[in-house]
């Protein structure tokens, strides 16, 4: 009977730490999309932003630039930190970051003042991603591919909701107006001071027994974990080097080709971004079943038809090719994370930061580099260029599977 009793309370207690984690889970994605949409209404600025200041595509990219690169050199570093020093309120310290960036950005009007404005928001984002991804980690209860898949999928949702709140609020109304977005920044440090008491409870998700570790630990060289490193990190060049065409410089395209207005052009690049939103939560959940190599596999190389397709497409299929470009490309990120961290076990944090980091550079260089394509032949060149991207992805049949090494 003692027995029984005792079954029943370790039962109860197991689902109540399930409803917990899940709890957790939904905070994150929510507060992911309240960072993400925050940060999505950089790109979605730059027609008014060129309008205005008179800027030309270089300047364009050079913005993307300094956003993506304060978060790209900062996340690795603050991850390699937190790995030793969990620092639970760190969410909310990089969300104040992002507000400061917000209210500088509605009241600047030269362009080096919106080079700080975003170079502000860009810091909040580094210190953001690394603790929230080891968060999604430790909250995952062993599904860390649908972890990740559901923390990714709250911020390619706010992501995808830029380009319409910049339609509906920016465009008509000015670049001031920005400011009233501040609301959402705040709502989000009230979600991570609430997340932040349960992140304190639960520092020992973060300390596995050594016993633990030595099981997990995949049996690679070195060599071999540095060189599927090394493929990995190309993969996430050839990914966001092409998604920085899209979120930068889609609109100008549609514009320029189609002779699409603003507003028009800023909801075909909310449909991109939503098949973006809709997509990411494919590659997590996948991964965890059949194998994460074949889900980066499909989510890379699998873009190729249809990217190459798009330069020659009528509007209308160009609509149609983007949503399958933005599905097929999203699964690729949760799946690429998982896989590194399990190639590197006990080193969360900073993977997640190495990757996120690298992530925003890429998307940061690359938007600068195609914006000195773009003036220099035209914004049509550049999709050309582009479309050749996703070949990469025949890089991934080099890396181990893990799956068969742990068994």
């Amino acid at each position: 009977m003692e027995t029984t009793l005792s079954e029943q309370t370790q039962t109860d207690a197991k689902q109540v730490a399930q409803q917990t984690v899940l709890s957790i889970l939904l905070a994150l994605s929510f507060t992911h999309f309240l960072n993400d949409t925050l940060q999505s209404l950089i790109p979605a600025m730059y027609p008014v932003l060129k309008g205005t200041l008179k800027l030309n595509f270089t300047q364009v990219g050079l913005i993307t630039f300094t956003f993506q690169m304060s978060a790209s050199l900062l996340q690795p570093l603050v991850g390699l930190f937190t790995d030793k020093r969990p620092q639970p309120y760190s969410l909310a310290i990089g969300m104040s970051f992002t507000l400061l960036g917000l209210i500088s950005l509605s009241l600047a009007h030269t362009f080096p003042m919106v080079l700080v404005s975003v170079g502000l928001v860009g810091i909040g984002s580094a210190i953001f991603h690394p603790e929230a991804s080891r968060l999604a980690y430790m909250a995952s209860g062993g599904k860390h591919g649908m972890a990740q898949s559901l923390f990714q999928v709250g911020g390619n949702a706010g992501s995808s909701l830029g380009p319409l709140l910049a339609a509906m609020v920016i465009v008509p109304f000015g670049q001031f107006h920005i400011i009233w977005f501040s609301i959402a920044a705040l709502l989000a440090i009230v979600v991570m001071l609430n997340i932040s008491k349960w992140y304190l409870a639960n520092t020992h998700r973060i300390k596995p027994k050594k016993v633990v570790q030595q099981l997990d630990k995949p049996t690679l060289s070195n060599t071999k974990v540095i060189f599927s490193l090394g493929i990995l990190l190309t993969l996430i060049f050839s990914k966001y080097f092409y998604m920085a065409s899209m979120t930068s410089y889609y609109t100008f395209y549609l514009m320029d080709r189609f002779h699409l207005s603003v507003q028009s052009a800023q909801v075909y690049l909310f449909i991109f971004l939503f098949a973006v939103a809709a997509g990411t939560f494919i590659g997590g959940p996948i991964g965890d079943r059949i194998g994460r190599k074949y889900v980066i596999w499909i989510s890379i190389l699998g873009v190729a038809p249809f990217s190459l397709l798009l330069p020659h497409a009528t509007l209308f299929w160009t609509a149609v090719l983007s949503v399958f470009i933005g599905v097929i490309l999203s699964s690729a990120f949760s799946a690429i994370l998982v896989y590194a961290q399990e190639l590197v076990p006990g080193k969360v944090g900073m993977i997640a930061g190495l990757f996120f980091g690298l992530a925003f550079g890429m998307a940061g260089v690359g938007s600068a580099l195609l914006g000195k394509l773009a003036d220099a032949t035209s914004i049509n060149h550049v999709y050309q260029v582009c479309a050749y991207l996703p070949l990469i992805g025949l890089l991934t049949g080099l890396l181990p599977n893990l799956e068969k090494k742990k068994q």
